[in-house]
């Protein structure tokens, strides 16, 4: 078996007894900034993005194309009339050089090994001035650390991978430039975005 096919049986397990297909972490709060963010007009790559769920709020006025491990979610993303790819976020994408206007990446660098190699293509298929738009968990929120010190692992998706802070997100988006984070999702947020927010949202130009 490929390492496709086994990334492909291991999500749609996951996402079977974990994920409905409505299921978007903060999705209010992330759908209105993406929509924001990618504006009309584009041709936009969305990385991971599973059923379409979130892609149906930037996907009108653009030219989308949607890559995923899973091939049954694929089939309900192709619904959205977007094109798709089974593909594996982790190789080499099968796109040209500065193809897309955008590259989106919602809740999936937490998923990856070597989420600077994923982000070094992004920067490769990525058009000059292009938009790299993506968010994470918010990994050192106060919940996860409670959790650590009840000696409790601080995330409890088998399938994070990484754990990403402000600074760790500034190294990994190195070379990239108009460089902004977004706290998003939480009541609390407004006392510590750091401490509150459940989740990471940015956005990075290529020079």
């Amino acid at each position: 078996m490929s390492k496709l096919d086994r990334l492909d049986e291991q999500y749609r397990s996951h996402h079977r007894e974990r994920r409905s297909e409505e299921f978007v972490f903060c999705k209010p709060e992330r759908s209105a900034l993406f929509r924001e963010w990618v504006g009309t007009g584009r041709r936009v790559l969305d990385l991971g993005c599973r059923y379409g769920a979130l892609t149906e709020a930037y996907v009108a006025g653009n030219d989308v194309v949607g890559l995923d491990v899973d091939r049954d979610a694929l089939a309900e993303a192709a619904k959205l009339s977007i094109e798709t790819v089974w593909g594996d976020a982790e190789e080499p994408l099968p796109f040209d050089p500065e193809s897309f206007d955008v590259v989106v990446a919602g809740e999936l660098l937490e998923h990856l090994r070597f989420a600077d190699q994923t982000v070094s293509e992004i920067r490769r298929v990525l058009r000059p001035r292009g938009l790299f738009v993506g968010s994470v968990p918010n990994a050192y929120r106060l919940k996860n650390r409670l959790r650590f010190l009840l000696g409790r692992p601080p995330e409890s998706d088998p399938t994070h991978l990484r754990m990403f802070s402000e600074a760790a997100l500034h190294t990994l988006l190195d070379g990239f430039t108009d460089v902004q984070l977004r706290y998003v999702a939480g009541r609390l947020t407004p006392l510590s975005r750091r401490l509150f927010a459940n989740d990471i949202s940015f956005r990075a130009t290529k020079p």
